[in-house]
């Protein structure tokens, strides 16, 4: 499990001197009550990595309004964030964009997890025209949704789904979302579909493949065409084919054979074409990194770095250095951000004055039971880790929306004075929470003394961690070991 729900880079299209130049969508809108808070416009990198990339980011400004500015040369999908909540919608070259939000409760988040319960930003486009991409799009989706809602028994599996049922659904897309000279919009439609006809099992790869990828040329621009292409491959080779076996696909990633690989996954007549057959490697090779059964994280990570350098594709070395870049990011070693954070007196304290010790990191909500229990746990251990172990520091990170919430527990509950190591508020910064993976409270994270992650996942102090971490010499932990076996 990787520490990140999501991963983010950082990345502006161009330098700050030439934005204006490389401009050629505008986004302007008025958030209801969101002055203050920063907005943010993301789009993918690519459909493989689903690596989000920052387009443009700025304050609203006191009177609700704000205007974002990005760049693309092909319609896309792209996705406005504010705080925790995000929605997207579709771009193209050359158009201004308006907004609306109106009032919206920004304590959500705090009273459930909108990770796991997704709560959109109801955005409203202004002046849409009806020939919007967005507006031909989301009538696709919705007569797609009625005709489902309407058959579903004949769609789920429990019930031998019929394909003529399927059949009746293009017809009636054909109907009342027909095609327009849009054709962005025009391929959305044929590989949503197609997507939705290969996951009903209505039919099977190989026919989809020669109706959609066989013979035609591999539109690396189009985020429908990739997203299609992923589905129909995915898990068709990490996890062994009908003719090699995992344990051989392992043995050959782990003494990296990217040759024999490679070569091998022609057996299958529809890899025969290299191209095509390279990036399903890719994406076999991204699928293998979270199997350690059959693969070495490592070894994986070379291949990749392999076919990057040797590809004669370019569009390929460009898809291996995003693999590369989102799966070596959050792993064990990965150097972190610092972060300057306020206090319970709102005095400014830097994570980097703790360089040089085993810093143990947590991200609670002290209004949460399950916090509130390993809170109370860390201040069991805490004074005896500091006496033994003088390079390992705690730090507690509140993230509660107002630092009041923080001060009365520290201050005003019966425990709360015990609790006597650094405590800072997460000051409104969701970026900081996105990068170090925080999408659950309470959330571990221990930075060695160089400031690096120790752990892809870091344990909680319920799990005896704390008095079996690695700030204790292996021969404390050998006698420590030995004496917990002679009491009992």
């Amino acid at each position: 499990m990787r520490i990140f729900a999501r991963l983010t880079i950082t990345l502006f299209l161009i330098a700050a001197c030439s934005l204006q130049a490389q401009t050629n969508i505008t986004i302007s809108g008025e958030i209801t009550d969101g002055a203050g808070k920063k907005v943010s416009l993301y789009r993918y990198s690519d459909m493989l990595t689903c690596t989000e990339v920052l387009l443009d980011q700025a304050e609203i400004a006191e009177n609700d309004n704000f205007q974002l500015h990005a760049y693309a040369n092909y319609p896309t999908m792209m996705i406005l964030q504010i705080e925790n909540y995000s929605q997207s919608f579709f771009v193209e070259p050359g158009r201004n964009y308006e907004v609306y939000l109106p009032e919206f409760d920004w304590d959500i988040n705090e009273k459930k997890n909108v990770y796991l319960d997704p709560v959109a930003l109801p955005l409203q486009f202004l002046d849409m025209p009806s020939n919007d991409l967005n507006a031909l799009i989301s009538n696709f989706e919705a007569v797609v949704a009625q005709y489902l809602d309407s058959h579903r028994v004949w769609f789920d599996s429990r019930f031998r789904p019929k394909k003529r049922y399927f059949d009746s659904l293009l017809v009636e897309v054909s109907k009342k979302a027909p095609d327009t000279k849009n054709e962005y919009f025009n391929r959305y439609k044929r590989y949503q579909l197609a997507s939705l006809k290969y996951s009903m099992h209505f039919d099977s790869r190989r026919n989809l493949m020669n109706e959609y990828i066989k013979g035609q040329p591999i539109l690396y621009y189009d985020d429908n065409y990739m997203a299609f292409f992923t589905t129909l491959f995915a898990n068709s080779v990490s996890k062994g084919t009908k003719v090699i076996p995992a344990w051989q696909l392992g043995h050959w990633v782990n003494t990296l054979n990217l040759s024999v690989f490679i070569d091998s996954l022609g057996t299958d007549t529809l890899l025969r074409h290299e191209q095509v057959r390279e990036i399903v490697a890719l994406q076999a090779l991204q699928e293998a990194f979270y199997q350690p059964r059959y693969y070495e994280a490592d070894k994986v990570v070379k291949m990749i770095e392999m076919i990057g350098a040797q590809s004669k594709f370019p569009d390929h070395k460009i898809l291996a250095q995003h693999l590369i870049e989102s799966l070596k990011i959050a792993e064990e070693g990965s150097a972190m951000p610092s972060f300057t954070l306020p206090n319970v007196d709102k005095e400014p304290v830097s994570l980097d004055s703790l360089k040089g010790k085993w810093v143990y990191i947590s991200f609670v909500r002290v209004g949460d039971p399950n916090c509130v229990g390993e809170i109370e746990t860390m201040a069991h251990f805490y004074d005896t880790i500091r006496a033994q172990y003088p390079n390992v520091e705690f730090v507690t990170v509140c993230c509660d929306r107002e630092i009041q919430k923080m001060y009365h527990f520290l201050n005003n509950t019966k425990k709360g004075r015990s609790y006597n190591w650094p405590w800072l508020h997460f000051d409104g910064n969701y970026d900081l929470l996105q990068y170090y993976g925080v999408v659950a409270y309470p959330h571990f994270i221990l930075l060695n003394p160089e400031g690096n992650l120790q752990y892809s996942v870091t344990p909680a102090p319920a799990s005896g961690f704390l008095m079996r971490g690695p700030w204790i010499p292996k021969q404390n932990k050998s006698n420590e070991s030995e004496a917990s076996f002679l009491r009992y």
